[in-house]
């Protein structure tokens, strides 16, 4: 028999008060909290601490693609064997927690599964509001079966304009033609606008939901819909021209809704990797589909279309390929 238990982290700021919680369906309970805290640690935490306390077989569900992906592609094989150092010769981030987790994983039948946050699973709604209350009132609980009392859910991700949210993935200009636009630019422009305009006349009405990166995530916002901004640190359009930063901040200023994935600028590249990973994970938690402009070899868009199969299912990905495009 395997024990499956869902686990969740929140943090009120990032860093701040933080809580965690995991929970196994007519089972089992366990919140508890740390100050000051990040988002990280306590999901890290909250599926330690299941680990620690549950038997036997394991499955953990985690709406963390930062705890998920650790063990599904092997994170923690390189950072062993580089002496706990990332690529980039930097400690890795929250190793007294990642350390015990990783013992406990290797020594026993542990797998992850990653599920979609702020979604219909009623498991994963129970554990985020367990988190919620314990980083709000700095106070655990324990218990088994259904926990009563419940607080409210962490909405600080939530999408508050209405309609089908779409998420747009896709290359940055140079991978379009150039950074003046072009034919293949104004064709991907076209293409992405056709699936968008159907799915708002299938239901209703859409948001788009952008990390408002140079290229097609700034095309989808300049086609006249409404459009949420996910942002994965404050400031990503520094190191950009003059014109690029008018432009962004012009965009920025239109949309419904700005979301900061972190307070913090990343330090190195491997942090600024891993700032936008986290960007993806919250723009795939509030989408209900994605389209993703794809040149067929682009490794950094080809996660980002793997990213949104297992978040949403492969029916709900539409994918343009610039490389037809261009041969049309």
């Amino acid at each position: 028999m395997t024990t499956t238990a869902y686990t969740d982290g929140a943090c009120l700021g990032n860093p701040g008060p933080g809580g965690w919680a995991y929970a196994v369906s007519e089972g089992r309970f366990r919140s508890g909290a740390e100050n000051p805290s990040t988002n990280q640690r306590m999901e890290i935490t909250a599926a330690l601490r299941a680990v620690e306390d549950l038997d036997g077989d394991l499955e953990i569900v985690s709406d963390s693609t930062y705890v998920v992906n650790c063990f599904r592609d092997k994170w923690w094989q390189a950072w062993i064997q580089r002496g706990w150092l990332t690529a980039a010769k930097k400690p890795v981030a929250n190793r007294d927690l990642w350390e015990p987790l990783i013992t406990e994983v290797r020594r026993r039948n542990v797998s992850f599964r990653w599920v979609k946050g702020h979604g219909t699973d009623d498991m994963n709604d129970i554990v985020d509001r367990l988190a919620v209350e314990a980083a709000q009132k700095q106070q655990g609980r324990t218990g088994f079966g259904r926990p009563e009392n419940l607080g409210p859910p962490d909405r600080a991700g939530d999408i508050t304009a209405p309609g089908r949210r779409i998420a747009v993935f896709g290359p940055r200009p140079p991978e379009l033609g150039g950074w003046g636009g072009g034919p293949l630019a104004d064709a991907v422009r076209d293409k992405v606008a056709d699936i968008v305009m159907a799915k708002a006349r299938l239901h209703g009405s859409v948001v788009l939901v952008t990390g408002l990166n140079l290229g097609v995530e700034q095309m989808a916002a300049e086609m006249g819909l409404p459009y949420v901004a996910v942002l994965p640190f404050p400031g990503q359009e520094e190191p950009w021209p003059a014109a690029g930063k008018s432009r962004y901040r012009d965009l920025l200023g239109r949309a419904a809704q700005v979301i900061e994935v972190t307070n913090d600028k990343p330090a190195d590249r491997e942090a600024f990797g891993r700032a936008f990973g986290r960007r993806d994970d919250q723009i795939l938690k509030m989408a209900d589909e994605a389209i993703v402009v794809w040149d067929g070899e682009d490794k950094r868009v080809k996660r980002q279309l793997d990213e949104a199969k297992r978040a949403l299912g492969e029916e709900e990905v539409w994918v343009v390929n610039t490389a037809e495009l261009a041969r049309s």
